[in-house]
C-alpha cells in the first residue's frame, strides 16, 4: 500500500457516507481527495430537507465524523430527537464539511465523468494493479481535468437515477416526453414546491415510505387549496405493506404514517388505484394520460415518482467491477440484500472483504453499493467506510472485524434514495474474527434479526 501513502484516495461524494469516509481516511493516517458535484456537501439531501427521518440522531452520526467535529468544538444534536433532512445538513454535514481537514479537501461543484486506471483500459492485465487510478473530473468553471489518486471510495449515492415509472424496468411509453410534468422523487409540495401541486390533479406512483411521505403532504395541502386532487397509483394487488405494522411497528413514527396514509384512503381523501402498472404517458395541452397495461387511464396534471433508485455505473465502465446480476451490488452482498427476501435489518454487517472487486483498492460504499436493493441504512454505510479505510491503511485485522447495531424491529424506510431508518432499540452484531451473532448464518431468507413484519416482497407470495 505504499502507493496509498504517496497520492490521495478519491471519495466521489460528499453526503454522509462520503464525508464519513474522509474523517476514517485521516485517522489513517490517508490523503483524502473528495469530489461531490453539487455546490454543496450533502446536495442530494437538500432535495428532500422537508422530509423528517424516522431513525434518532444517535443513529445518523458516524463515529470518526463526530470525533472531528468535537474537536472543532461541535455540540452533539439530541441524540433521541428525530432530525429533518435538512438539520441532518445544517447541524452535522455543513459543520463536519466546513472542519478545516474536510474543507481543505473538498471540491464542489464536481462531477466526475469518469474512473480508470492510468494509461490502461480494462482490457489491460499486466502491473495494473500496482498503476494509479485516474478520476477525470468536470469542475464548476467547465473546466475538465484528471486527478491521479492511489485508490477510488465511490460514495455517489442513487439519487441522480431514479427508476422510471414504466414496467419491466423500462420508462414507459411517451415518459421522455412527458418531463415536463414529472416532479422530483419527494417534492416539497405545501413548502417549496407548493405552486406546482395547489388546485391541481396530482398522481403519486410508488410503493414505498416516499410515496406515504408526499400523500400525506398533498392532503394538508388539499385542506387548504380547493381544487386539489389526489391519485395514487401500486403495481401490486393492495397496499398493506405501505401501511405497514400500525401500532405494531418498532419505529413510532412509522406505524403512525401508516396508519395515517390508510384512513385517508379510506376517507376518499386520496383515490387509490392498485394493479396499476404504468405502460405509457400521453402528453396533451393540459394535461397527461396515463395508461396500466390493462387499458385503464387516468388523467392528471403532474406526476410524483416514488419509484425507487437504481445505481449509476457509466462513469466506472473502464474499471473490472464483479456485480450481482439482479441487483447490481457486489457479488458476495447481493444475495444478502436482494429485496425479494430482505428488509434493512436482515442484512449481516459487511466491510471491505464482501465490497471488494477485482479492482484493486476500488470500492462501492453507501447506498450505491446496494445497487438496486433499497434497503440500505446510514449504519451499515459508516461500517462500511471503516472497514474499507482500515483495509486501504493495510490493517486488514480490523478490516475484516466488522460491528454494526442492528434494530430489534427494523423494517426499513425504502425509497428515499439515502438511507433507510433505524428505531433507538438495538442488539450488536460482530462478524470478523471474534465470535459472529444471529447475522453470520448465509441462508438468505433466514438472515437477521426477525422484524414483526415480511421481509422483502417474499412477504407478498
Amino acid at each position: 500500500m505504499d502507493s496509498v501513502k504517496k497520492l490521495p484516495v478519491a471519495i466521489i461524494g460528499a453526503g454522509p457516507v462520503g464525508l464519513a469516509t474522509a474523517a476514517h481516511l485521516l485517522e489513517r493516517g490517508l490523503e483524502p481527495l473528495i469530489f461531490e458535484a453539487g455546490p454543496t456537501a450533502g446536495s442530494a439531501i437538500e432535495q428532500w430537507r422537508h422530509i423528517r427521518l424516522f431513525s434518532p440522531w444517535r443513529f445518523n452520526l458516524d463515529a470518526a465524523a463526530v470525533r472531528l467535529l468535537e474537536a472543532a468544538g461541535w455540540e452533539t444534536p439530541r441524540l433521541t430527537a428525530l432530525p429533518y433532512g435538512g438539520e441532518l445538513i445544517d447541524n452535522y454535514l455543513a459543520p463536519l464539511a466546513a472542519t478545516p481537514a474536510i474543507a481543505s479537501r473538498l471540491q464542489t461543484g464536481a462531477k466526475v465523468l469518469a474512473v480508470t486506471r492510468a494509461g490502461m483500459d480494462k482490457t489491460h492485465t499486466r502491473n495494473r494493479e500496482t498503476t494509479p487510478f485516474i478520476v477525470r473530473v468536470e469542475h464548476v468553471d467547465g473546466e475538465v481535468r484528471d486527478h491521479t489518486v492511489a485508490a477510488v471510495v465511490d460514495a455517489s449515492g442513487t439519487w441522480s437515477t431514479r427508476n422510471p415509472l414504466g414496467t419491466s424496468g423500462l420508462p414507459a411509453i411517451g415518459e421522455d416526453a412527458a418531463g415536463g410534468r414529472i416532479s422530483s422523487p419527494l417534492p416539497d409540495v405545501t413548502g417549496r414546491d407548493r405552486a406546482s401541486f395547489a388546485g391541481r390533479r396530482v398522481l403519486v406512483v410508488g410503493a414505498g415510505h416516499s410515496a406515504a411521505n408526499t400523500l400525506i403532504s398533498l392532503a394538508d395541502l388539499a385542506k387548504e387549496e380547493p381544487g386539489t386532487t389526489i391519485l395514487w397509483t401500486v403495481r401490486g394487488p393492495s397496499a398493506e405493506k405501505v401501511y405497514g405494522g400500525g401500532d405494531s411497528d418498532g419505529l413510532p413514527a412509522r406505524g403512525q404514517l401508516g396508519s395515517r396514509l390508510r384512513r385517508l384512503v379510506e376517507a376518499g381523501t386520496i383515490e387509490l388505484h392498485t394493479g396499476f402498472g404504468i405502460s405509457a404517458l400521453k402528453t396533451l395541452d393540459t394535461h397527461v394520460s396515463v395508461e396500466a397495461a390493462d387499458g385503464r387511464t387516468l388523467d392528471t396534471d403532474i406526476i410524483v415518482p416514488c419509484t425507487g433508485f437504481r445505481p449509476d455505473l457509466d462513469i466506472l465502465r473502464e474499471l473490472r467491477l464483479d456485480l450481482d446480476p439482479a441487483v447490481e451490488a457486489p457479488s458476495q452482498l447481493g444475495p444478502l440484500i436482494d429485496p425479494e427476501f430482505h428488509s434493512c435489518g436482515t442484512v449481516q454487517p459487511h466491510g471491505a472483504k464482501l465490497l471488494a472487486h477485482p479492482e484493486k483498492d476500488f470500492y462501492i460504499v453507501g447506498m450505491k453499493s446496494y445497487g438496486r436493493a433499497p434497503t440500505f441504512l446510514l449504519a451499515t454505510g459508516y461500517e462500511q467506510v471503516r472497514s474499507v479505510a482500515a483495509a486501504l491503511a493495510g490493517d486488514q485485522t480490523a478490516a475484516d472485524t466488522v460491528h454494526l447495531e442492528l434494530p430489534e424491529t427494523g423494517v426499513c424506510s425504502t425509497d428515499a434514495g439515502t438511507s433507510c431508518d433505524l428505531p433507538a432499540a438495538s442488539t450488536p452484531v460482530t462478524v470478523g474474527s471474534v465470535e459472529t451473532g444471529c447475522c453470520a448464518a448465509p441462508e438468505p431468507v433466514l438472515i437477521g434479526i426477525p422484524t414483526g413484519l415480511a421481509h422483502g416482497r417474499s412477504g407478498e407470495v
